[in-house]
């Protein structure tokens, strides 16, 4: 059986499409979609909506949780006061916008999404098991993986979140980040997604028109469009000043 997690598509309704095309060529039996649909782009309701109508099973991530649970910000500012420039943009001005651009029929589909989705080759969730927001990065050790996605009890764990693709095989347990469709962060701006052929997981990158997407972001009126557009442009984080 052949599986595909696609992940973290954030409202790069360009991106996607690449990713669709590329699909067909790579042809999976199944695409699961890995969470963090639709904030911090400017196409969230284009990307909703195709998602829906390919049928795609999924899990729901961090940045769907904020379009209806704003006292997560509170939460995760405790958690890490380092980041309140960037936790102020998500809860206010990405989720205000986003919001506006769904509408409630969408945000009540992503609500109803689930935080684990298993198949036979492929266990998905969007960040760890309970938690949305906190995921090891691709340096991680196998002792932290382990603990992390080990009482998932499968072989083979697929995450997002942290827009950095890699795959670790440990003793009984391979996991694999599926990186980002439209924000990446490795360096590479490429659209990324994960494919599992009998059993063995890769990486694959997707090339998609990069400037027409910024430019998409840049005619949108979304807030921090310059940011958001050299993040896409760069392949790598920038944080908010």
């Amino acid at each position: 059986m052949r599986v595909a997690l696609v992940s973290d598509v954030h409202g790069n309704l360009t991106a996607l499409e690449a990713v669709i095309a590329d699909l067909d060529r790579t042809a999976p039996d199944l695409v699961i979609s890995g969470g963090d649909l639709a904030l911090m782009g400017p196409r969230p309701a284009e990307v909703v909506d195709r998602v829906r109508e390919l049928g795609w099973p999924g899990v729901v991530g961090n940045t769907d949780e904020v379009l209806w649970a704003p006292e997560e910000h509170e939460r995760q500012l405790e958690r890490a006061p380092a980041l309140e420039p960037l936790l102020r943009l998500i809860f206010t001005a990405y989720a205000l916008d986003t919001r506006e651009r769904l509408g409630e029929e969408r945000i009540q589909w992503l609500r109803g999404l689930p935080a684990e989705h298993r198949a036979e080759e492929l266990t998905v969730v969007h960040a760890q098991p309970g938690d949305l927001w906190r995921a090891p990065l691709p340096d991680a050790d196998d002792d932290e993986l382990a603990a992390a996605y080990g009482s998932l009890g499968a072989e083979r764990v697929g995450y997002g979140h942290i827009h950095r693709p890699y795959v670790r095989a440990l003793d009984r347990l391979v996991v694999a980040n599926a990186g980002s469709v439209g924000l990446s962060w490795d360096g590479d701006p490429r659209a990324s997604y994960l494919l599992i052929d009998d059993g063995e997981p890769e990486i694959v990158r997707v090339q998609y028109d990069i400037e027409a997407e910024v430019r998409a972001l840049l005619e949108s009126g979304h807030p921090d469009a310059d940011r958001l557009g050299q993040m896409r442009r760069t392949g790598e984080f920038i944080p908010p000043r």
